[in-house]
């Protein structure tokens, strides 16, 4: 090839990557200023650089396919905290939820394209693609607010996988079946509908006992001997290794989606103890190409079909905010759980994605729906996108009105007992997260007699702990009425144990002004964050390494003074002597 001495910049895959992250950066950073989520920035950067808006434009095959990437390593990142027990504890409701949801959002969808004169066919394809939830953004909504774990959370996983293979079994029914959807009766008979059936659930099930019987096998082997080299950049690209070439492995062999594929091969990893530490090496990746995944819908959208189409484009996205919304809640209370359970899984699927674009995609390729329906299903998922935010701060306020309710309640009782035998300090310790750290801790204060008082946001842990006889509060202790509910302003200690440092200095910052003399100690993983900490009013901040290092230094029976050279001074820094007898 010849060369003119200067550097050829004819490179769409550079172009595509440094324009939408840049642009998702600068329109993210304004929306956070704007006090909204910068998921609405991600995709106004697709729209500036997509083909509908003058300037610049990126390469869309290119954008979808990172964006692919960015959906099959945050698949894994959630199949690493999820496991097979708890995909089959959630199939009672999951299974009968989703196909229920969609059907009803089906039938909604199909009754807008018969008032619009589409054919039956049609409308089937555009109720289909209003029907099922975008996995990133569902994902990046229970993230956002810890739910993963929770029983809600894992409840909106099981539902979203559910939708996932009932949409994978009609990308590959609906070429056999168009002809039979558009009239074309003599195209279609039976034999040509069923065998595509019976093989790509043959083809799943293939898939899923191959995982379980050769998958459980290998990966943990592959990931353990790997970890044992002692090579963190080895650990690092096995676990992208694992992830990605298990969910194309499922893809080419299988006709598995890559999403569904890289789940399963997450799952199977979350039986090993290495899953935490895979997660981690994962998480900047996954955000990133999360992204881009935000840009490259932004890039599909047209944003003319606002004005060509107002009331059809209004009543879609009324049926992909309400409509199966208004199914998903009344499903999840017809099998007894509590409304906030129905009103967490109802917002989290009150938006369409990535297989919405796939599905009405190919409608529109076998003649099956108009143009008009894939804008109108593009334009919805973008708008349904940018709202879906606002129905999570609609639910917080929902649920921080009712949590004040309820303890404007109880606090009425407590002020009417106090009336009548004023309450002495109880001289209790408060220990917010139960995770691997606080359940450690929790086990120490029980056993030394200790009066504790747990905070803790996931459902089940919170259950757990009651039925263990501890005194254990749903919610997140940086809310105010949280903190009061333990009874901060009367405890002895507060033990932050939760690993988001920044979090825990909002925690450290609202029990100190409530309790002056409250003895806190937090936890951290940088110098930063012990800074932060401490200047929010934390006595002690324990770093890992700092104890990691005088436990070693101790074993070699060094005397306290070289002990504390030998380590970073910040986190051990002017702490009382009975900070380490409360801990």
């Amino acid at each position: 090839m010849p060369h003119n001495g200067t550097m050829e910049h004819n490179t769409p895959l550079i172009s595509t990557i440094v324009a939408g992250l840049v642009l998702a950066f600068a329109f993210g950073v304004a929306a956070q200023r704007l006090k909204i989520s910068p998921l609405v920035g991600y995709l106004l950067a697709g729209v500036v650089i997509g083909p509908f808006t003058p300037g610049y434009v990126a390469d869309q095959s290119l954008a979808n396919e990172l964006a692919e990437i960015g959906v099959i390593l945050l698949m894994f990142g959630v199949g690493l905290h999820f496991s097979l027990k708890d995909l089959l504890e959630v199939r009672a409701i999951a299974i009968p939820g989703a196909v229920v949801q969609i059907g009803a959002a089906t039938v909604l969808g199909a009754g807008l394209g018969h008032a619009l004169g589409w054919p039956f066919g049609a409308g089937l394809v555009f109720g289909l693609a209003l029907s099922v939830a975008s996995t990133v953004v569902l994902l990046r909504a229970l993230q956002e607010r810890r739910l993963v774990d929770s029983e809600r959370g894992r409840i909106a996983v099981g539902w979203l996988i559910v939708e996932d293979i009932a949409m994978v079994l009609t990308l590959v029914l609906l070429p056999a079946v168009a002809g039979l959807l558009k009239g074309e009766a003599t195209t279609a008979n039976w034999q040509t509908v069923l065998w595509p059936v019976a093989l790509t659930l043959g083809k799943v099930f293939a898939f899923m006992v191959f995982m379980l019987v050769v998958g459980r096998r290998i990966i943990p082997w592959m990931l353990h001997y790997v970890a044992h080299t002692g090579s963190r950049e080895l650990f690092r690209l096995a676990v992208l290794a694992i992830s990605l070439g298990v969910a194309f492995g499922a893809a080419v062999l299988f006709d598995v989606s890559l999403a569904l594929g890289a789940f399963f091969a997450g799952m199977i990893l979350s039986e090993s103890e290495l899953s935490h530490r895979a997660a981690n090496e994962t998480l900047p990746l996954r955000d990133a190409f999360a992204v881009l995944f935000f840009v490259s819908v932004g890039m599909l959208v047209d944003p003319g079909i606002v004005a060509r189409e107002p009331l059809p484009l209004l009543v879609t996205v009324l049926i992909i905010v309400f409509g199966k919304s208004i199914a998903a809640f009344f499903i999840v209370r017809l099998f007894g759980h509590p409304n906030m359970t129905a009103l967490t899984i109802s917002a989290s699927l009150a938006q369409i994605g990535e297989f919405s674009f796939i599905l009405a995609g190919l409608g529109v390729a076998l003649g099956l729906m108009p143009e008009r329906g894939r804008d109108l299903v593009l334009a919805g998922a973008i708008i349904s996108i940018m709202l879906n935010p606002l129905m999570f701060v609609l639910l917080d306020r929902f649920s921080a009105k009712v949590a004040a309710a309820a303890e404007a309640a109880k606090q009425a009782a407590k002020d009417a007992a106090a009336a009548a035998a004023p309450a002495q300090p109880r001289g209790h310790i408060v220990l917010v997260g139960h995770g691997r750290v606080g359940s450690n801790v929790s086990a120490a204060l029980r056993r030394s007699g200790a009066d504790v008082v747990v905070i803790e946001n996931d459902d089940e842990r919170v259950a757990r702990l009651q039925r263990e006889g501890f005194t254990a509060i749903n919610g997140n202790a940086a809310a105010q009425e949280i903190l009061d509910e333990a009874e901060i302003a009367q405890a002895h200690g507060l033990l932050v144990a939760i690993p988001n440092a920044f979090e825990g200095g909002q925690i450290v910052a609202k029990a100190r002004a409530v309790n002056p003399g409250l003895l806190i100690i937090a936890r951290a993983h940088s110098a930063e964050e012990v800074i932060h900490l401490r200047s929010n009013g934390a006595n002690l901040v324990i770093m890992g390494e700092d104890e990691i290092a005088r436990a070693m230094i101790a074993r070699l029976g060094v005397d306290a003074i070289s002990s504390d050279a030998a380590v970073s001074p910040i986190s051990s820094a002017a702490a009382p002597a009975s900070a380490g007898a409360a801990a």
